[in-house]
């Protein structure tokens, strides 16, 4: 579990880093930098529940900012476009569908760190 720790807070890191041309990138930058020191506590099997439960009600209310542009990215007919580096400057949707997929990164691993929490109370 250590190495998994490990490699999720390199990545989350790594997030953070490529946020310095973000049109936000305070907010990015906080939001990765968290989510790797959820993933360090978590090497030493650490998981402050009352933090985790706010750090996902924060992630999912945030992420409802991103879902119509979700939608609409949906309904085209282009979705490698997600993955455009051009396509992002041409369509707000772009963008708005990463952050919210970011996001749904983020609560994916802080659902782990409260089930692993949990399984550690029992």
């Amino acid at each position: 579990m250590r190495i998994l720790n490990f490699v999720l807070a390199v990545m989350f890191l790594i997030f953070a880093f490529l946020q310095v041309n973000d049109p936000d990138p305070v907010l990015w930058i906080l939001v990765y930098g968290v989510m790797a020191v959820f993933c360090v506590m978590a090497m030493f099997a650490y998981y402050p529940r009352k933090v985790l439960w706010g750090a996902l009600i924060a992630a999912l209310a945030y992420s409802v900012i991103y879902f119509p542009g979700v939608q609409e990215w949906w309904q085209t007919s282009e979705h490698s476009a997600l993955f455009d580096n051009v396509a992002k400057m041409e369509h707000l949707y772009i963008e708005e569908s990463r952050e919210f997929l970011g996001l749904m990164i983020c609560v994916i691993v802080i659902v782990f760190y409260l089930i692993l929490s949990r399984r550690r109370a029992a």
